[in-house]
């Protein structure tokens, strides 16, 4: 049953939920019923639904709002920011990239083909964001997700060599359908960063898909590791059949901060020609 061909407004009185009835949604773990169940009678009687028909769309009611819940408490695990997701994108017109590959990317296709996928740029255009929001896209794939900063994750390694759970750690490194690595290559890597790196990328090659965020371009982090060798060979691997996306232009702040000036200058003339 489709949910949004049936959004009409209810006409006339709503029947409560009674007591007893909510006591039993509740006892069936199906409490969010009583939200809509009113409204949804009204619609049932107008369209002269049967009771089939009525029940599918109760029980539609409930799959989506369980299925929204169970996204939103996996979009927490997987650390990803609820509010950086493609509908909240803000697509400013002094911000240049290729729109059509942002396009392409959002119907996860890559992902699901395991290629790896760079988003490069100067700080504060909106990589991160774009990295989350195609993280939430995997999420609601029912994808597994995870989203991190380069140094906590370098950090998170290096703390599981100190209690022997390093090997368990890649492997569920390994194991994500999405990684997300934000903010890499924005120090140097040493010796054990750079061979966590050479590790994570040759289990995820070709077979899950990882997405980095950077202010250098990968030409530029091998400059930033301890061994070019090493880093070369991780470096050729998750650029083999990346999807690049470069974005130029403002920072969001510098953006945010000029429109506040607009917006003040504008104020001050319109009071000063009062």
């Amino acid at each position: 049953m489709n949910q949004s061909s049936n959004t009409i407004a209810p006409a006339g009185p709503v029947d409560p939920v009674s007591t007893e009835l909510a006591r039993t949604l509740r006892a069936l773990k199906l409490s969010g019923l009583k939200d809509t169940l009113p409204e949804r009678l009204v619609l049932a009687r107008q369209q002269k639904m049967g009771h089939a028909a009525f029940l599918e769309l109760l029980l539609a009611d409930e799959l989506s709002r369980r299925d929204s819940r169970s996204a939103t408490l996996r979009a927490a695990r997987a650390g990803l920011d609820p509010m950086m997701r493609l509908e909240t994108w803000d697509d400013a017109a002094d911000l240049s990239y290729d729109r059509m590959l942002l396009s392409n990317l959002a119907t996860l296709a890559f992902a699901e083909a395991g290629h790896s996928v760079l988003l490069l740029g100067p700080v504060g255009v909106g990589k991160t964001h774009l990295a989350t929001a195609l993280g939430h896209a995997g999420i609601r794939r029912r994808m597994s997700v995870h989203f991190t900063r380069a140094d906590k994750l370098f950090t998170r390694l290096r703390a599981a060599r100190l209690d022997n759970s390093l090997e368990a750690e890649m492997r569920r490194i390994a194991a994500v359908d999405m990684l997300i690595v934000d903010d890499f290559a924005i120090k140097p890597l040493d010796a054990t960063e750079t061979n966590d790196f050479y590790e994570i990328v040759v289990e995820r090659h070709r077979r899950k898909s990882t997405i980095i965020s950077s202010n250098r371009e990968p030409a530029e982090w091998m400059t930033m590791t301890a061994d070019t060798l090493l880093a070369q060979s991780a470096i050729d691997r998750l650029t083999q059949g990346a999807h690049t996306l470069v974005i130029e232009g403002p920072s969001w702040r510098q953006r945010t901060t000029q429109n506040r000036r607009t917006t003040l200058d504008e104020n001050k003339e319109t009071r000063n020609a009062k």
